[in-house]
This record gives C-alpha cells, sequence and structure tokens, in this order.
C-alpha cells in the first residue's frame, strides 16, 4: 500500500471517529485565517497565500518549501492546510521511518495521479536534517520538475542540514516559537470548540498559567497537557481542571512563581543572595525554579552579569567574561540548551571569590560628585589639541608616564577637591590580593615616595 493511502485512511477514520483522534490533531487549522502565530507569515501576498491560491487564481506559490523552527510551532499544520486549501493529495512522511524506496514511491504515485486525474499531490516531508545527502538528492528531480509540492520541515538549521541544490531550489521560511497570548487564545478555542472539548470542563486561570509554563512556546504540547488533565478531571467525575489534576496528569508540579509579582523579585533576589554568599547548591536550587517557572532566560542572564561586577569584580575579573557570555549564548541558542549556559555561570559565580570593592568604589565617588566634590581638571591634564589651548597653559608641565622608569609619574590626576581620596579599597580575596598590592605600590609612586628597589618597580598588574 502506498504511503498516501495510509494516511487517507487515517483520515477517513479520524473523520469517523473525531474523539478518538488526539487533541491536537482535531484542533489542527483548517485555514490559514486559523493558523495560531506566524503572522510574519500569513500576511497578504505571501508565499504561503500564494500558494494555496489565494492571488486570484490557482496556487502561483514555490513549489519547494522548507519550513524551519521549533517544535509544535505548527510546521505540520501549515503543510496541512496548503493541502486541504487546494484540494491536493496530501502525503505525509517522516525522515525517522522513511527512505529513499518510499519517497520514490510517492513520487510515482504524484505523476500518476497528474497524469490520470489532474489532481497535485503535496509531498510533506518531517525532519527532513534525518535525511541522508543521497536521500535528499532523490528529490531534487520531483522538486525540479514540479511533480510534486514538497513541504519539507526542520527544527535544525537548513544551512548547515540540507544540501544546497535543495536549499536553493526551496523558499526558506522560519517560524517562530508561539507566544503566551497565542497559545491562551489556542487553549480557549481547545476548551470551548465542539471539536475539542466541548465545554465538558473548565480551566481555571492557575491550570491555564501553568499550561502555558509547561508549553514553552510549543502548541502541541500545550493541548496534549490539557487533554490528559481535563481527562483525570472527567473520570474523577470533576468538570474543572484543577491544578491538582493537571500535576497528576502530566506529573510536573506546578512552581508557584508570578512572573509579574512577588515570586519574580523574591526567587531572583535568592539566587543573587545565594551566589554572593557563596551558596552553589541554594543558587542553582532558584535557578531551577526559574527555569521551570518558564522566566526569561535574558532577565537571569542580566542578573547574573550585575552580580559578576557587584559580588566579584576584581576577586576574578574573568567572572564578569563568564556572564556575559552565557548571556550571549543565552541570546543564540535559547531554551532549553540555554540552561545549561546559566548553570555554568551559576556555578562559576557562586564559587568565585567575592569583593564588592569595585562597586564601593563607584558609589563613593558618585557621592563625591553628587556632592559637589568636582571641581576643574587640573592644567596639565587638559584637552591641547584645540587651538588657543597651549597659550592658555593646557597640557604645560604634563608627564608622559612612558617615558618615564616604571610607567608612572608622580603628578597629580585628580582635581583638587578630592586629590588623595582613596575610593577603591581592595579585598584581600581571590585575585583582588594582588591588586590591592599594585594599588598601593603606584599610589606611593604617584605620591612622589622614592621607588623601590629593582625588580619591584612594576607599575601593572
Amino acid at each position: 500500500m502506498e504511503p498516501d493511502l495510509f494516511t487517507a485512511a487515517a483520515e477517513d477514520r479520524q473523520a469517523r471517529e473525531p474523539s478518538a483522534s488526539p487533541l491536537a490533531v482535531r484542533m489542527r487549522p483548517r485555514t490559514l485565517d486559523e493558523v495560531v502565530g506566524q503572522q510574519h507569515l500569513l500576511r497578504p501576498g505571501s508565499p504561503l497565500r500564494r500558494l494555496v491560491g489565494e492571488n486570484g487564481g490557482g496556487p502561483a506559490g514555490p513549489s519547494s518549501v522548507l519550513l524551519w523552527g521549533p517544535p509544535g510551532t505548527g510546521k505540520t499544520t501549515l503543510a496541512y492546510v496548503v493541502s486541504q486549501a487546494t484540494d491536493a493529495r496530501f502525503v505525509e512522511l517522516s525522515a525517522i521511518t522513511a527512505g529513499v524506496k518510499e519517497v520514490r514511491a510517492v513520487i510515482d504515485g504524484a505523476r500518476r495521479s497528474s497524469g490520470a486525474y489532474g489532481k497535485d499531490t503535496v509531498l510533506f516531508l518531517d525532519e527532513i536534517h534525518r535525511f541522508s545527502k543521497a536521500q535528499q538528492d532523490s528529490l531534487l528531480p520531483a522538486v525540479e520538475n514540479r511533480w510534486v509540492t514538497l513541504i519539507a520541515a526542520t527544527t535544525e538549521n537548513p544551512y548547515f542540514s540540507v544540501i544546497s541544490p535543495l536549499l536553493s531550489r526551496s523558499l526558506l521560511l522560519t517560524l517562530e516559537p508561539l507566544t503566551e497570548d497565542d497559545l491562551r487564545g489556542l487553549l480557549r478555542r481547545a476548551v470551548a470548540e465542539e471539536r475539542g472539548l466541548g465545554g465538558a470542563v473548565r480551566l481555571p486561570g492557575e491550570s491555564e498559567a501553568h499550561l502555558l509554563r509547561l508549553a514553552g512556546g510549543d502548541a502541541r504540547r500545550a493541548l496534549t497537557a490539557l487533554e490528559a488533565g481535563a481527562g483525570a478531571a472527567l473520570a474523577k467525575g470533576e468538570d474543572t481542571v484543577s491544578l491538582a489534576s493537571l500535576e497528576e496528569a502530566v506529573d510536573r508540579a506546578a512552581v508557584k512563581y508570578d512572573r509579574d509579582g512577588d515570586q519574580h523579585y523574591d526567587v531572583a533576589s535568592a539566587l543573587i543572595k545565594s551566589i554572593r554568599g557563596s551558596d552553589v547548591d541554594a543558587a542553582l536550587h532558584y535557578l531551577a525554579r526559574m527555569i521551570e517557572a518558564g522566566e526569561d532566560p535574558r532577565f537571569i542572564a542580566r542578573r547574573l552579569m550585575i552580580s559578576a561586577s557587584e559580588d566579584i569584580g576584581m576577586a576574578d575579573p574573568t567572572a564578569l567574561q563568564t556572564a556575559v557570555a552565557a548571556a550571549q549564548a543565552v541570546a543564540m541558542i535559547g531554551f532549553p540548551e540555554a540552561r545549561i549556559a546559566l548553570s555554568q555561570a551559576t556555578v562559576a559565580l557562586a564559587l568565585a571569590p567575592k569583593s564588592n570593592a569595585a562597586y564601593l568604589a563607584i558609589d563613593a565617588a558618585l557621592a563625591d560628585v553628587r556632592a559637589g566634590l568636582a571641581g576643574p581638571v587640573p592644567p596639565h591634564l587638559r584637552d591641547t589639541h584645540y587651538k588657543g589651548a597651549q597659550q592658555l597653559g593646557h597640557g604645560r608641565e604634563y608627564q608622559y608616564p612612558h617615558d618615564l622608569p616604571g610607567g608612572i609619574a608622580a603628578q597629580q590626576y585628580a582635581p583638587d577637591a578630592v586629590h588623595g581620596k582613596r575610593y577603591y579599597e581592595p579585598t584581600r580575596y581571590g585575585a583582588e590580593a594582588r591588586y590591592a598590592e599594585v594599588a598601593e605600590r603606584v599610589r606611593a609612586r604617584l605620591r612622589g615616595d622614592p621607588p623601590r628597589p629593582a625588580g619591584e618597580e612594576t607599575g601593572g598588574a
């Protein structure tokens, strides 16, 4: 039996027994207007609109489309909608189980169907990145000759996972994770509509919020969890999908965490204070709570960067580099993999030696500036590049440190109002102990104290 006959049989069975189909299948959109999210791909005149013939005539879109996006964002749905809108044969293959033999059978069937019945074929190939180069090569004649309309889906970067000839013959469309508003609307439709749960249960706000956290932008995951929770509630004779029913059905505790309220700030505060207190295990616990609750990973990364400077500073100058690198990784890869970079940064910061000297130093300097302790810049430090500067005495008697032994000139740098003030008071922890010694030597040289014996003249770190 050909693969499309399997698909047709399954669709016929679902049409006769809709309640036997998973909720995610029953709620699958039938038109592009019912598609949740991806509005950047559904504007009037877009390639998908043209593919379904919304340009005033028959289908005039590309013969091959690559859909690239995270799981549950609607790749299969878009392929199905295209096939329904164009009244084409819809054949679905998965690159996990199919091979060249199955692909050729579909292509041969498409050519026969086109010749005998004038009916186009839409071939949806899921997870095309799992096909080898040779298997992907087998698709080229069908795409080139328009024997099929290929819609291929991948969660991997197609520039690395799809062969160049196929990529160049296809239109690449990038799907974005669904927003909470997208998923919220979908869940409410699934509860209310007859093809969904038909109003058999209620979904309270706290249960809806838990489903949104569980979903992580994945519509299929959200609907599957909703169906499991509704089934658990109805089995107990309840008409409300309570938080307890959901936890029981999906085996996932509901994290008490309000991203707009106290929990958001309390848990974030506990994370930073655990890092400051060097309790790596407590820090990881609070990090896990934030991740599990669906906290924005960029918010977590920002807090870690602040901690790296505020609580560690010069005791380990590489801490800020680690935190910034984690933030960059978060921006590039997102969840779930971003959790690893955040964990690495949290561990590094928690176990690093601590110093708030840099934090106290800038605040002390700011306090003096705000109190009016500023004063004019010493004349020998002023800019000399504009006309007339030298006549004003700017730069006169300035000593160029690079021309002097040790690279330090005994001259005044601060304004008179704060001359001799010490803002930076280094600790003796970690790498800052070395910087403390350097700072004392440099300050002595700036005061004009006699230089130390040879071998101790360096002014740098």
